[in-house]
């Protein structure tokens, strides 16, 4: 049986995040799905094991398999605007048992920009079966993430660290709540991109808030429709653009871009603007603030505003870790056992070596030999042995390793595989 981790392999999680990125710098070092793709089929000719990627509005971060770091970070590097030089500034590099602490804690919500947001979870899920279909994901990453699901989900169901809003695109609604109260005249809102944070954002408008004036403006118009179906809003032509943020109270903006959609120049209106910028790069160009009617809101400067609200939710963050650290605990305990597990077959198979020479001596020696009562008697015994020295390996203080090499050197196992 291999071992569970490749020779001279370790676990790395590298990339950015809000935390220390701006927009403007996670924008640089974004990937679009084609970027993704090539990502990963350089990995697999280079030789890397395992590998997955996720690129979001709040981080890049590739975890996998390398000899070095560096490997991860070149990759990253040749295939987003971001240079290396910059990702040394803002970006950050864990290697095995604090990458898949870092893993957790992303997957299940903890690092989020809004404490709790589950939305991450299923992103990871897309990523790793993305690298599945290209044989990416090895044994080690496919059981971590099934641990990091199962944490998600008991931490979802156990706690309440995502109660409340979950969400930027919900957290788009509560502030169109706050600022333009249900007491007030219905504005006119128009959302521009309906990919799947434009896709929740409508949802959580027409849950959240009582305007119905809802406008969806997609480049793919087809796409714009099947969700003004599913919400009975209205659909306009991207060649309408312009006449739309004319009729607007509200602009959000979702779109996939990778520059920005929406300038000064666009904007032929006098009555007071709220711009929404919820993609990843900036959608808005910074110019619209020269225009006093316009007020923009970036998604970071949104997270902010909520998160003030969302203060309960810091209180089952012990509740939460604890729960990680549990399944995590089984993870490793899993990790060691397939670490032995090479050692454990080769002592059974040097014991049984020595059984077989020990019976077949025997049956020349002692009248009336029962073989097969031997046989049986011997396995029990080479069984229970066995049992010993595998509850050793799981239970010594000194390093599993220090003790497989103690069992390689008394029992001579390592000539069994030369």
């Amino acid at each position: 049986m291999a071992a569970v981790q490749p020779k001279h392999f370790s676990f790395y999680s590298i990339g950015l995040s809000y935390r220390k990125a701006d927009a403007e710098m996670r924008g640089l070092f974004s990937l679009n799905e084609e970027a993704i793709d090539a990502l990963l089929q350089e990995a697999k000719e280079e030789g890397i094991p395992s590998l997955a990627v996720i690129s979001t509005c709040n981080r890049t971060e590739l975890y996998g398999f390398a000899e070095h770091p560096y490997q991860l970070i070149r990759l990253l590097c040749e295939h987003s605007q971001g240079t290396v030089e910059e990702f040394q500034k803002i970006a950050y590099i864990q290697k095995n048992d604090d990458a898949c602490q870092h893993l957790y804690t992303v997957g299940t919500g903890l690092d989020s920009q809004i404490l709790g947001d589950f939305e991450i979870i299923g992103q990871l899920k897309m990523a790793f079966k993305r690298s599945k279909k290209l044989n990416l994901i090895n044994t080690y990453m496919e059981r971590l993430l099934n641990c990091v699901i199962q944490a998600s989900k008991r931490i979802k169901t156990e706690t309440e660290l995502s109660s409340g809003a979950t969400s930027v695109s919900f957290a788009s609604a509560q502030y169109i709540l706050e600022n333009y109260p249900a007491s007030g005249p219905s504005k006119n809102i128009l959302l521009f991109g309906t990919g799947k944070i434009g896709r929740n954002t409508c949802e959580n408008l027409v849950k959240h808030t009582v305007n119905k004036q809802i406008t969806l403006i997609n480049r793919t118009k087809q796409k714009a429709e099947v969700i003004a179906g599913k919400f009975d809003l209205v659909v306009k032509d991207f060649a309408e653009l312009e006449e739309e943020i004319a009729n607007s109270d509200i602009i959000i903006v979702a779109t996939g871009a990778q520059k920005p959609t929406i300038s000064k120049q666009v904007i032929h209106t006098s009555k007071p603007l709220l711009i929404l910028d919820l993609s990843i790069p900036k959608n808005v160009d910074d110019n619209v603030k020269e225009l006093d009617n316009v007020t923009l809101i970036h998604l970071d400067e949104l997270s902010k505003i909520t998160h003030k609200t969302l203060s309960n939710r810091e209180n089952f963050i012990p509740q939460a870790r604890e729960i990680i650290a549990t399944i995590h605990a089984d993870f490793k305990l899993w990790i060691e056992s397939r670490q032995f597990a090479p050692t454990m077959h080769a002592l059974k198979t040097k014991l049984s070596t020595l059984k077989d020479a020990e019976i077949k001596n025997s049956r020349t020696k002692f009248d009336d030999f029962n073989h097969e009562q031997a046989d049986v008697l011997a396995d029990r015994i080479i069984q229970k042995i066995a049992g010993h020295f595998a509850n050793h390996l799981r239970n010594e203080d000194e390093s599993t390793e220090e003790a497989i090499n103690l069992l390689n050197k008394v029992f001579k196992l390592e000539e069994l595989s030369n």
